[in-house]
């Protein structure tokens, strides 16, 4: 007598419990014909820690027409209710119940990778996404405030909503896809920061607060220094003391700064001039990493109001404006006094 395999045993018996179910051919029919897809191809992410039905909701909402109850009873059958695996599909071509299970179960993703660099400017993330081989380029046509909408954003400004880290993929996935994971990403770390955030902050918001960490990630020339720069940007915010940031004046001039900042940029007066206004600038700089968030949220405890670059990537702080001018003498000017 010929005995099946395994696994074709377990089909079999699939079917069976479904035909029973499903009172006559139905069943037979359902594991056997291909899905009903909104559009292909589909993207589906199935978050880590997903169950089978929560699993079964993102088919659902990926256009992916499974029939919950039906689909469930197929996976019970075959004993793979809790053999889902977490990751991104890409479900290029029609496929029947019993394929796309199998699928989920193997973690059947093909997986390419971009990476999102702290203290890149909007700017720069998009020309990565662009520069991907692996992505399906549906935002490169679309305007900053395109890409907002299309994500279910609520900020009118792109600058700082995305979270820094390394997306994980289906190749052929939408680039939207994964600026929609990250605009989440950092929503979620921005939450939790701010639900735990030190008391008596000078923020009337988390994207205040998402302005300074911002702000922080690119003033940080060492990170054992982040907390300390923080307290300082913290300290001067808190009694209405300019922040004279040269990072926020450089994003303030775009693409005609050619490297070189100058006496004359503090001086012309623009939105993002820290030294001729006082408070935050009107968004983020740049994209902030979890420690320029936590720094923000949790400043170091300090007196100082001053810092100056030693020339080495780390800093001089100081409580006064006399301390401040020797080491900027000391640091910045080899020796000789600042000008008058």
């Amino acid at each position: 007598m010929r005995i099946l395999p395994r696994t074709t045993l377990k089909t079999f018996l699939a079917l069976l419990l479904l035909i029973a179910l499903g009172a006559g051919g139905y069943a037979a029919w359902y594991v056997a014909t291909p899905l009903e897809i909104k559009a292909l191809p589909a993207e589906v992410e199935i978050p880590q820690g997903a169950g089978f039905r929560a699993a079964v909701t993102q088919l659902e909402r990926a256009g992916i027409r499974v029939r919950p109850y039906h689909f469930e009873a197929l996976a019970r059958a075959l004993g793979r209710g809790r053999d889902i695996k977490a990751g991104n599909y890409l479900i290029a071509q029609p496929v029947t119940p019993i394929d796309l299970l199998g699928k989920l179960t193997r973690g059947d993703v093909t997986q390419a990778q971009v990476q999102l660099i702290e203290g890149w400017t909007f700017a720069q993330f998009r020309a990565a996404l662009d520069a991907s081989p692996d992505l399906r380029h549906d935002s490169s046509k679309l305007e900053d405030t395109e890409i907002l909408a299309r994500i279910q954003a609520a900020e009118p400004h792109p600058e700082g909503l995305f979270f820094p880290d390394t997306y994980l993929f289906a190749r052929g996935a939408s680039d939207l896809n994964v600026l929609r994971r990250a605009y989440r990403a950092m929503q979620r770390h921005l939450s939790t920061e701010w639900d735990a955030r030190a008391p008596n902050l000078p923020y009337h918001s988390p994207y205040e607060a998402l302005i300074m960490a911002s702000i922080i990630e690119k003033e940080t020339g060492r990170p054992a220094e982040r907390d300390q720069i923080a307290g300082v940007l913290v300290n001067r915010l808190r009694i209405g003391m300019r922040l004279q940031a040269d990072p926020t004046v450089i994003y303030g001039l775009g693409a005609s700064f050619d490297g070189n900042l100058k006496k004359i940029h503090l001086l012309e007066d623009g939105p993002y001039n820290t030294y001729t206004r006082a408070g935050l600038p009107p968004t983020p700089i740049a994209m902030p990493g979890l420690a320029s968030l936590h720094a923000a949220l949790q400043p170091g405890q300090t007196n100082a109001l001053y810092y100056v670059s030693r020339g080495d990537g780390s800093s001089h702080f100081s409580r006064t404006i006399e301390e401040h001018n020797r080491a900027v003498t000391r640091y910045q000017l080899g020796g000789r006094r600042p000008p008058k």
